[in-house]
């Protein structure tokens, strides 16, 4: 029997979404460069190469991330001595653009009460460069943060998905220490479906996203079940 469900977040939990991620760091650079425009450009172009160089590094070698790593990245182009007031309302701008683009489905919190109800301990493991608050501010605003026994995200961690300490770390967090009784639901073949199955868990994969292609790695994967809608888990994975 299983004791633990543990979703992935973008794509999963919250519907996917193609997001110009240029205009949310234009939003950060326009700011930090506030009436100048050819240097808020500048920045902006800068911190998506930054982001965009990090993610390959996720891809290629599952090396976490993190938001001050990637502004720190793009340091040249940033103007000198800012005030920390002016960072934090930078990074304020950058967050509110992300929270309102990717709300979590409204369809996740009855399911999560549904496997609740089952006893199931129920996580989130995500890859990702946003921090631990930004992630919880909006599963709270949503009304789901109260339904998962643990939380992980990558920026707390060394490593992405699909390498398997990342797996690992989400269930340690909710308290299982067999694999085999654990299901894990994503939306990647490569980072979720084969790192769940490589590190011995159940996989349902969800296969309505467009991963971008600077991001897909060719895998030979099947998970153990497919997911269309969300609402329809309870009852999928009721015998397992």
């Amino acid at each position: 029997m299983i004791e633990a469900v543990i979703f992935d977040w973008g794509g999963t939990l919250s519907p996917w979404k193609t997001v110009d991620n240029l205009a949310g760091w234009r939003l950060l650079a326009d700011v930090l460069h506030e009436g100048d425009e050819e240097r808020a450009a500048a920045l902006a172009d800068a911190l998506l190469a930054a982001e965009d160089a990090r993610w390959a590094a996720v891809r290629d070698e599952h090396r976490a991330f993190t938001i001050a790593q990637v502004l720190a990245d793009a340091a040249t182009h940033h103007p000198a001595d800012v005030p920390a007031a002016v960072h934090e309302a930078a990074l304020a701008v950058h967050r509110e653009f992300w929270l309102g683009q990717l709300p979590t489905d409204p369809d996740a919190a009855p399911v999560l009460r549904t496997l609740r109800e089952r006893r199931l301990r129920l996580g989130v493991l995500s890859s990702t460069s946003w921090p631990r608050d930004w992630h919880e501010d909006r599963f709270r605003t949503d009304g789901v943060l109260d339904l998962f026994d643990a939380c992980v995200w990558s920026s707390d961690l060394e490593w992405t998905k699909p390498h398997p300490s990342a797996f690992r770390a989400a269930m340690d967090a909710v308290g299982v220490d067999d694999p085999a009784r654990c299901v894990y639901v994503g939306d990647r073949p490569y980072d979720d479906i084969s790192g769940a199955k490589a590190v011995g868990m159940r996989a349902v994969f969800v296969p309505h996203s467009t991963i971008p292609v600077a991001q897909q790695v060719p895998v030979d994967v099947h998970p153990d079940a497919v997911l269309h809608r969300l609402t329809d888990l309870p009852d999928l994975i009721a015998d397992w």
